[in-house]
């Protein structure tokens, strides 16, 4: 099989304005626990994230929607070249949310800023070597260690919408968890936050979300 390669360069961004479009998912799996005694079973959610090089906190896959891929496509694309899995994703986003990167001067105006289109990721391949390995070390966490470990307050957000939307439509034997969210998250000085017209806010904003489906396609890969 031939090697995979990850997509680079901006040429075939797609934008809305001046926001650069971007999709990622939350990619998740069901863990089954079972007792000392092996009469009983549970399933436990774990959601998979990624380390970046000289970072403590992680992140969800995610990347730019490019001109000859639809959204869907692009946070497939990003999942397996960030994170190196396959699944079945969620027909529509969990919503989406609009930041920018800190970092950039005068990084309260438009420019630099991204729109974001999450989804949900149920995975059902793990590759054992992928397009950005060398860069992204993926790790599965439960959904306590993930929203403490979540570089961003948006991701949070979406990880928060996930785990409702999830629990509404929680399989049977799905272990029930109660989670407190962080005050903090790990790292204070975060590379994006969340922005609407041209103020920047320091406490989660409102998310726009999007009608839920429960149907799904299988991902093609």
């Amino acid at each position: 099989m031939a090697s995979l390669q990850a997509r680079t360069g901006r040429e075939k961004q797609r934008y809305e304005g001046q926001l650069r479009l971007v999709a990622g998912c939350i990619p998740y799996r069901l863990e089954q626990n079972v007792e000392v005694c092996y009469s009983n079973s549970e399933n436990k959610l774990l959601v998979l994230m990624i380390s970046s090089p000289n970072r403590k906190d992680l992140v969800f896959p995610k990347g730019g929607w490019e001109e000859d891929e639809n959204m869907r496509d692009a946070a497939c694309r990003e999942a397996l070249e960030e994170a190196g899995v396959k699944g079945i994703l969620s027909e529509n986003p969990l919503g989406f949310w609009v930041f920018r990167s800190k970092s950039r001067e005068n990084s309260c105006n438009l420019g630099g800023g991204c729109k974001g289109f999450m989804f949900a990721l149920k995975v059902t391949e793990e590759l054992d070597s992928w397009p950005e390995q060398a860069l992204h070390e993926r790790k599965w966490l439960t959904i306590e260690e993930a929203f403490k470990f979540c570089r961003y307050d948006w991701m949070r957000d979406a990880l928060n919408i996930f785990l409702t939307t999830f629990s509404k439509e929680k399989p049977m034997g799905m272990r029930e968890e109660s989670v407190e969210l962080p005050i903090r998250p790990l790292s204070d000085a975060g590379d994006e936050c969340q922005m609407a017209s041209s103020g920047c806010f320091g406490k989660p904003s409102s998310v726009q979300h999007l009608q839920n489906s429960s149907s799904k396609c299988i991902v093609q890969g």
